[in-house]
């Protein structure tokens, strides 16, 4: 029974993680208009710079930076870093229900904190952190210019 509780409770834990923190309107997979409105919601300090043939979209509010990647008009990845997680159910946009039910069950097969990965459904999640020092990535390597790889997200 206590085994059963454990795992319920952090179930709970896992869940209120991904639901977490500063909200955040860009959506991964979706158009890059999202990400201007992200920015005014946040009240956040936006620099957009420009590579080959994608563009990142920062923006820097009190407690976190999201970058947002950008090319063909859509939102191929998102990362974050800093003291809170950013509200990962609007930066995940249609990916959040089966990258949230991946994350509980990565969580009940392996307990205590560890970095999460998970790649399901056309889709990467990789997410680390503990209290006030939070960071991760998504992105949809379908989606991803020829010339950028995983690493390259920052």
């Amino acid at each position: 029974m206590a085994k059963g509780l454990s795992l319920f409770g952090l179930g709970l834990v896992c869940t209120a993680l991904l639901l977490a923190a500063m909200p955040a309107r860009a959506t991964l997979g979706e158009s890059v208009s999202t990400v201007t409105s992200d920015a005014q919601h946040l009240r956040a300090s936006t620099r957009v710079t420009q590579a080959s043939n994608y563009e990142v979209h920062e923006m820097q509010s009190g407690a976190a930076t999201v970058r947002e990647y950008v090319s063909d008009g859509k939102v191929f990845a998102v990362s974050w870093q800093g003291q809170a997680r950013p509200d990962l159910k609007q930066l995940l946009g249609s990916y959040y229900p089966q990258l949230q039910q991946a994350v509980q069950a990565e969580k009940v097969q392996r307990a205590g904190r560890h970095p999460i990965s998970i790649q399901q459904g056309g889709v990467v999640l990789q997410m680390s952190g503990h209290q006030r020092a939070f960071t991760g990535r998504a992105y949809v390597p379908n989606m991803m210019p020829a010339t950028v790889r995983a690493q390259d997200l920052r």
